[in-house]
């Protein structure tokens, strides 16, 4: 596929209230509403990516844009935050001022599954077909949505760096577990003090943070800004906390039900979800369209490989979408 013009991007930003909470949506391409029934010059398909965790919108800014043009723009790709894990602009709260509670637990692990089933019912069309790009954490949440809406038009998922097993088990969940589970509270009051300092000097720090990157993605620094914000920080670690405890074994019987949907990609040196989650998933599934990373990308591919990773995608449903 083509690599798209090389005229500005059309990127629409939305910060909206989703099952009560703040959440920010970014859209690509020129169609902002796709839940008109009567609108004729609705797409066929969309391109929704659901994030890992923190799940920024911001972090996937480049990754959708280069989606979209590898698309030869002729779909819209949207990325969709997890609920309050945005800073929400000036006048606009966490959590919306009403007395209907949408969702018990709408932070946790299940209340961002149904954040983004509640996010579709409400602004896409039933009839418009999906493709579903998960990352990390989202690879288990896009499980889940597949699991309890079977009505939604999917046509691919593709599952990239898929924390959806044994996360507490896995390197970095075992150092990461006792953090989150027990220690998460101690952190939030060096982030709250850390809130007050100017912009510019929150920019050097996440600058510094990133120092070991060769060529780290510009909007990945704006965007973790909002990492000094307490409230963002207390629904990451939140949900992170859940995700230690809740994603335990593999969802084999959802995955048997979709194989056919499904591309899986594995890092080779991701302390998330090791290469022998890889090994194990391919035995069990050697019809799956499984596939093993053999660019060194990091599980964080959105802070320095997002086009590269775009590219990689337009390649693999090329097939699919000659078919629509």
């Amino acid at each position: 596929m083509r690599s798209g013009s090389e005229e500005p991007v059309p990127l629409h930003e939305e910060f909206i209230y989703c099952c009560g909470a703040a959440t920010h949506v970014l859209k690509c391409g020129p169609w902002k509403d796709l839940s008109k029934d009567e609108n004729k010059n609705l797409p066929r398909l969309l391109f929704m990516i659901i994030p890992g965790n923190p799940g920024l919108a911001g972090y996937y800014r480049t990754f959708i844009q280069a989606l979209y043009c590898g698309l030869n723009q002729k779909y819209p790709v949207w990325v969709v935050s997890h609920a309050g894990h945005c800073k929400p602009p000036s006048g606009m709260e966490m959590i919306e001022d009403t007395d209907i509670k949408e969702l018990e637990d709408v932070f946790g692990l299940n209340g961002q599954v149904e954040h983004k089933l509640n996010f579709l019912k409400k602004n896409v069309s039933k009839d418009i077909k999906l493709v579903l790009i998960a990352h990390s954490i989202g690879c288990y949440i896009t499980l889940e949505m597949m699991k309890r809406a079977s009505e939604l038009q999917v046509l691919r998922s593709v599952l990239l760096f898929p924390t959806i097993e044994r996360m507490a088990q896995s390197p970095q969940g075992k150092l990461m577990t006792p953090l989150l589970c027990k220690l998460r509270y101690a952190l939030y009051m060096p982030v709250y003090l850390l809130s007050f300092l100017p912009e510019g000097v929150k920019a050097s720090l996440v600058r510094f943070a990133l120092r070991g990157m060769k060529t780290c993605d510009e909007s990945s620094i704006t965007t973790s800004i909002n990492l000094f914000s307490v409230d963002c920080i207390a629904n990451i670690l939140y949900m992170a906390s859940q995700e230690m405890m809740k994603v335990v074994e593999r969802d084999s019987t959802t995955i048997k039900q979709n194989l056919k949907k499904l591309i899986f990609y594995y890092g080779t040196g991701d302390s998330w979800c090791p290469q022998h989650y890889y090994d194990e998933i391919k035995m069990d599934f050697p019809d799956g369209d499984i596939r093993l990373c053999e660019k060194g990308l990091r599980h964080a591919f959105v802070l320095d490989a997002s086009k590269e990773m775009a590219a990689m995608i337009t390649d693999w449903l090329q097939e699919d979408l000659t078919k629509l």
